[in-house]
């Protein structure tokens, strides 16, 4: 038998080491398929506890590990104190695989670590924010930030869990409603505890798309033409063309805007464009040209978390306010291609005020010409200044935000 351990290492030091992304992480390295549930369940775990881990190491290891040998120990950990497996077991896997990664020089401190390991013995912060950082891996400054904004409601968006996989059917719903699943209040749109694709995939019958991307997409009227600015994969502009004549999905890579055409061609889709093309960038040709414009733009990810631990990854403070500056250059740029009489469709899949009414208010001061538009939708929500702010605690573990402002 493989040992467990080791395909959960590959992937995680490729995020380490690399900084390669969870999924992609996870679809770059062959996983043996009769462990896969679990090494995919061991390293969203490790990720979603990264900094308690961290932490724990500090409090047990007399200095600090080097990086192979910190990874080994914070799967060890998460096996131990999330799947409760038995402490010889996998403290002698452990061992071995630090032997044949060629740190065998390690595993002395590894069986001792392991063996003296008690997640509930460990003494953590007695200052409230600096615990809730500690148990939910999230960095402190981002906790006196929400800690601000929510005060006690803090933990429960903290704590929030992904809800499952999000299914969007255009046709043949019926036949895989058989299977538990959880109805959302957007037509088609189901959460299921997993979902292993199948040939409806490839045939169109059906997409993976998060329940957030689907409430933005309500906010957006029908129109005759309409710029998604940052649209890959391209979820958005394939739902979207249900509902407006011709659709520009713009994106600023080559290998996005391949993911866009491949995802239309998927879908069955002939009225989507993809265009590769810098939404900062003005361009003349499409000057007053589009009845909507959808600016889902980058951010922090941090109304992601529960779907995507990794997002807590390294970020700061500083690093969101360098994104402050894209996204207001983005929304700033794509508003002279805006028709009078038309609207901007302002996203983001971040919790934080700074990418959401921070953003749109300084772009309202510095453009009159646009107004923010009320909107609402059947998801819970909290109505902000100018938009809607969806938390995960309450929105199936998805944190979005989304703004309607319209020209004239």
């Amino acid at each position: 038998m493989t040992n467990p351990l080791y395909d959960p290492y590959r992937i995680l030091q490729k995020i380490y080491s690399e900084g390669a992304y969870l999924k992609q992480a996870i679809s770059d390295c062959p996983i043996e398929e009769a462990n896969r549930a679990q090494t995919v369940k061991i390293v969203y775990g490790v990720l979603e506890n990264d900094a308690l881990f961290d932490y724990c190491i500090r409090q047990y290891a007399p200095k600090a590990p080097k990086l192979p040998i910190r990874t080994l120990l914070k799967i060890a950990m998460y096996m131990l104190a999330f799947l409760q497996k038995h402490k010889y077991m996998v403290t002698d896997f452990a061992v071995d695989l630090c032997k044949k990664l060629g740190k065998g020089g390690a595993s002395g401190f590894v069986n001792a670590y392991l063996r003296n390991f008690d997640i509930q013995k460990v003494p953590l912060p007695e200052d409230p924010l600096e615990n809730l950082s500690v148990r939910y891996s999230m960095p402190l400054e981002f906790v006196r930030v929400l800690d601000k904004r929510y005060g006690e409601r803090t933990e429960s968006i903290l704590a929030a869990k992904s809800s499952g996989v999000t299914v969007r059917f255009v046709r043949d719903a019926e036949k895989y409603l058989e299977r538990p699943h959880t109805d959302t209040p957007f037509p088609n749109v189901y959460i299921f505890p997993n979902f292993i694709r199948d040939g409806g995939f490839f045939m169109g019958d059906y997409t993976f798309q998060s329940v957030g991307s689907v409430a933005i997409c309500t906010v957006c009227d029908p129109c005759e033409s309409l710029l998604d600015a940052c649209a890959a994969p391209g979820g958005k502009s394939v739902l979207l063309s249900e509902k407006c004549g011709k659709i520009t999905a713009c994106e600023l890579h080559t290998h996005r805007v391949e993911l866009i055409e491949s995802y239309v061609s998927r879908m069955g889709v002939e009225n989507v464009t993809a265009v590769q093309a810098d939404s900062t960038v003005f361009s003349p040709a499409w000057e007053g040209a589009f009845d909507g414009v959808l600016c889902d733009v980058p951010c922090s990810g941090l109304g992601t978390f529960a779907e995507n631990p990794d997002v807590k990854r390294n970020k700061t403070l500083q690093d969101v306010a360098e994104l402050n500056k894209t996204q207001f250059s983005i929304l700033q740029n794509v508003s002279r291609y805006v028709k009078d009489g038309g609207y901007i469709v302002y996203s983001t899949c971040s919790v934080l005020q700074s990418e959401n009414d921070g953003t749109v208010q300084k772009f309202l001061k510095a453009n009159p010409a646009f107004r923010a538009e009320a909107i609402s939708s059947p998801l819970p929500h909290e109505k902000t200044a100018f938009g809607l702010q969806f938390l995960p605690d309450t929105a199936f573990g998805a944190g979005f935000y989304v703004a309607k402002l319209r020209k004239g």
